[in-house]
């Protein structure tokens, strides 16, 4: 099926109004008479060209927004789940559940663990070694060669070339 360049180009202005997820967006048969279409033979056409229906793709746009709060940690559960545009605790949660494979407070424990653990992570694999380096007073080696060899030494290996 061929699309001319003025209708993709209506749709993808369609695509962008579905996008807004704040208080009064536009209906999905707003947004079909806004592309003088009728609203079943907008849902088949969206769907033919970006593989997923309007109402589809709005609840994925607001899954993922609401992935991006939960992230943040800042609102409560509820607030995020009217921020994008669901009246209901239960069916978002419910919603979200199915496509995230979490309900959105298991989702938000998982993040904090995740974001909390390279913190841990990069700290317990730092040789303390080069955490011994980095409190010598900046003139404790004339040269970068003079701190390599210490660094060796440190490690349990031989200074190359010259003396300490």
């Amino acid at each position: 099926m061929l699309f001319s360049d003025l209708f993709l180009r209506r749709l993808s202005h369609a695509r962008d109004l579905l996008a807004e997820l704040q208080e009064g967006a536009p209906s999905v048969r707003e947004v079909a008479r806004s592309c003088q279409l009728s609203p079943f033979q907008f849902i088949r056409q969206f769907e033919a060209v970006f593989g997923t229906t309007p109402h589809q793709f709005r609840t994925q746009l607001r899954i993922e927004r609401a992935k991006m709060l939960l992230a943040a940690d800042r609102d409560s559960v509820t607030d995020v789940c009217l921020e994008v545009g669901f009246s209901s605790l239960g069916s978002f949660s419910t919603l979200f559940s199915q496509r995230v494979g979490a309900s959105p407070t298991s989702y938000r424990r998982r993040l904090r663990r995740v974001y909390a653990a390279p913190e841990a992570r990069a700290r317990a694999l730092t040789p303390g070694c080069y955490g011994l380096l980095a409190c010598l007073p900046p003139g404790a080696f004339r040269n970068f060669q003079e701190a390599s060899g210490a660094l060796l030494v440190i490690q349990g290996g031989e200074p190359q070339g010259g003396s300490r």
